[in-house]
């Protein structure tokens, strides 16, 4: 072979070599392309991806995300800011009321005598003893006038006494908007007080307006229950069928004037809402009259309706018990019923400082947190409910709680009482029953949600698609827009973690 024969075939072999090194390094780079661009998503990242939202910008966010089983935490975004929890503030009173008075717990209302029974009359007065029980309805003081009746109680020469000094004075917790007061959402505290339905929005009255008979004439109202403490100022007006319904329903500040302004077609639907009644222990003790009035028995002589403290030596003529804690729970959590956050809040003080006050309540509901955990240095408590707006705890903190209470007896009774996504059971899904319908967030997450001008917040438990369960506490602070942007980005995050394996 001559030397430009051997020379060609040298280039010829180099030529393949490259080439088959080049293709190979192509077909080993190519694998590796296609893994950048299918590689998965790390949940920081997608909770990251969701919180870019533009609807958070100039809000203060805080999200923490616990490993339910080792309290690890998993992602925290401002998570040590302190932020206002609005109704998230109910799941610090539920932990510290399980812990305080436990599951079994039960308010008692009692009927006492300074007197005795000679025939067929009481001879003394009668005291209507309250002890905080928010669940107090008209059928159980029915129930006390016909006790009284059964022991042949037909006259009573005395006066009737209200007490409800079991808790102190103070109506209203020292944040709540005067703009919330005269509704049920701001309704004053008392250790005696009445419910109108089993929702048991103490110390509230359910006024409805229907139309007139007639166009022009007065619009009928009914209150349940019936009661003559409240005084209604009717303004309203029944307008012809073509007209659309335009009723306000509102107590003036201060009394219990129920002022109803407005038009109500004569075909409309009536017009309801639930009315707070200023010095409830006076509504409670008004309408008890009426039912022994109802059962045949009467006062005689000049008798006075009042309040009063029950004497030490007076005599127990009839009680009753509340359902017990675990159970008022589901009422309290699912609907958020913020006069039950505040009763439990001085009850708590009442049973462990012996004075039912704010003050002393919530130094009790602070002494349990710290046992869970909680850094009492970054917390700020105001109230029972989350309607201050002065309330401070991070979502880390919050978090923290919802992992440590795992293991305590009393539970079950805490997470059977949040709220439960997408369930549309009003005593199951509660405030979320709307929320979450479709997807692995429904019948999945179960939190507690809240919500006050500027504030949003949703906390609870999720199990992610590896059977994994969660913990999430989210907060929006200083939002501005609609809220149902911020709860669609809460509800975006909680079925991200429910997706997450």
């Amino acid at each position: 072979m001559n030397q430009t024969k051997l020379c060609k075939r040298i280039l010829l072999s180099f030529l393949v070599v490259c080439m088959v090194s080049t293709l190979f390094v192509i077909q080993n780079q190519t694998p590796s392309a296609n893994n950048e661009t299918t590689e998965e998503v790390s949940l920081p990242d997608k909770l990251n991806q969701i919180l870019s939202n533009p609807a958070l910008d100039g809000t203060t966010t805080g999200v923490s995300i616990r490993n339910a089983d080792s309290g690890e935490l998993l992602f925290s975004y401002y998570g040590d800011h302190r932020l206002h929890p609005a109704s998230n503030m109910k799941i610090l009173t539920t932990i510290a009321a399980l812990e305080t008075l436990g599951p079994d717990y039960r308010f008692t209302t009692e009927v006492l005598t300074d007197g005795s029974i000679k025939g067929a009359v009481l001879q003394g007065n009668l005291y209507l003893k309250g002890k905080g029980d928010p669940t107090l309805l008209k059928q159980d003081l029915d129930q006390f006038a016909a006790d009284l009746k059964a022991r042949g109680i037909k006259n009573i020469k005395g006066n009737l006494i209200g007490d409800d000094t079991w808790y102190d004075d103070v109506r209203l917790s020292q944040d709540l908007n005067w703009s919330d007061e005269p509704f049920y959402t701001g309704a004053q505290i008392s250790a005696l007080t009445l419910s109108p339905n089993e929702d048991y929005d103490a110390s509230t009255v359910i006024v409805e307006v229907y139309p007139a008979e007639d166009v022009d004439g007065k619009p009928f109202v009914k209150l349940t229950p019936h009661t003559d403490y409240v005084n209604i100022i009717n303004n309203a007006k029944t307008v012809s069928s073509d007209h659309s319904r335009a009723i306000s329903i509102e107590r003036e500040h201060g009394t219990n004037n129920i002022v109803i302004n407005g038009v109500i077609p004569i075909d409309g639907s009536m017009a309801r809402s639930w009315v707070s009644v200023w010095e409830p222990t006076g509504y409670a003790v008004d309408v008890f009259k009426k039912a022994l009035e109802e059962n045949g028995i009467s006062f005689v002589g000049n008798a006075q309706t009042t309040t009063g403290t029950t004497p030490e030596n007076a005599t127990l003529l009839t009680s009753k018990e509340s359902m017990t804690l675990e159970d008022l729970l589901i009422p309290f959590m699912k609907l958020s019923n913020n006069g039950h956050g505040e009763t439990l809040t001085k009850e708590m003080g009442k049973v462990v400082h012996n004075e039912g006050s704010w003050d002393k309540g919530l130094s009790v509901m602070e002494e349990v947190l710290i046992q869970y955990g909680v850094n009492p240095d970054t917390i700020l408590l105001r109230d029972g409910s989350g309607m201050s707006h002065k309330n401070l705890i991070p979502a880390n903190e919050l978090s923290q709680l919802l992992y440590a209470v795992q293991e305590e007896d009393w539970y079950t009774s805490f997470e059977r009482s949040l709220p439960v996504a997408g369930n549309s059971e009003r005593f199951v899904g509660g405030t979320l029953r709307y929320r979450m319908t479709d997807g692995p967030a429904t019948n999945n997450v179960k939190a507690k949600t809240g919500s006050l001008t500027g504030v949003s917040s949703l906390s609870g438990y999720v199990t992610a698609k590896d059977g994994q369960k969660l913990i999430f506490s989210i907060m929006v602070n200083n939002y501005l827009g609609s809220s149902s942007t911020i709860t669609a980005i809460e509800d975006a995050i909680a079925t991200e973690l429910a997706n997450h394996e």
